[in-house]
């Protein structure tokens, strides 16, 4: 009979462990997320993707901006770094070759209003290109300052009040840097040329692949039901 008070104790510890578990178990795991069943019709929260990067094939990636409404094809090699206002490329420079480039680049950005090149003294050659349905207007320029070259190539797409804005920079070295006389010298001019041209036209070629996509749209506030609470 002493026994009686103690078994009763252990009988009530384990009714409330189980009440306590049980309770657990039936409660959503920590982090989730509960949501109205309407029905059975769950409203998907995933975000929608805004920019996005595919690989296409062993040499091109394809960049994808919903947000600004468009999308090209790059060499997969490049480097990308999202800005406010588009992407920005960075190429990258064969170090095996005697050569003096410091840098290759390509951008492409988004502004409103309407297009118009830098103010600049130096133009090279002017054309247009057709690109995605449009013809967009192209200046090049070079420049030489303090033995350092610099090449540019700009692309303007006008489409209603949005400007795309497409260019490309080169800066090589002066050879004195790298301590480059006679034939090395000669070679690493002759290296610099080939590799700002391939980058050029690589650089072309995505502007050339350049499509305007649909953003998303997002839900029309006058025709959204209100939430009673």
């Amino acid at each position: 009979m002493k026994k009686s008070p103690i078994i009763a104790i252990v009988i009530v510890i384990l009714i409330i462990v189980g009440i306590v578990w049980y309770g657990r178990s039936g409660s959503s795991p920590q982090g989730a997320t509960n949501q109205p069943t309407n029905g059975g019709n769950f409203a998907s929260t995933a975000p929608v993707p805004v920019v996005e990067t595919t690989k296409v094939s062993s040499k091109l990636s394809k960049y994808e901006n919903d947000e600004l409404g468009f999308t090209i094809n790059y060499p997969t090699g490049w480097e990308s770094t999202n800005t406010n206002t588009g992407v920005s490329f960075i190429m990258p420079i064969d170090q095996n070759q005697v050569s003096t480039v410091a840098k290759l680049q390509a951008d492409i950005n988004i502004i409103s209003g309407k297009c118009s090149f830098p103010p600049v003294t130096t133009i090279k050659d002017r054309g247009t290109l057709s690109v995605a349905g449009v013809t967009a207007n192209m200046i090049s320029m070079t420049n030489t300052v303090q033995g350092r070259s610099y090449f540019n190539r700009m692309y303007s797409l006008q489409k209603g009040e949005i400007c795309y804005i497409f260019s490309f920079s080169s800066i090589a070295l002066a050879p004195e840097t790298k301590n480059l006389t006679g034939s090395n010298r000669t070679q690493a001019e002759n290296n610099n040329k080939a590799i700002v041209n391939t980058a050029d036209t690589d650089f072309s070629n995505m502007v050339k692949s350049f499509l305007f996509v649909i953003p998303p749209v997002g839900q029309d506030e006058s025709k959204a039901t209100p939430v009673k609470k």
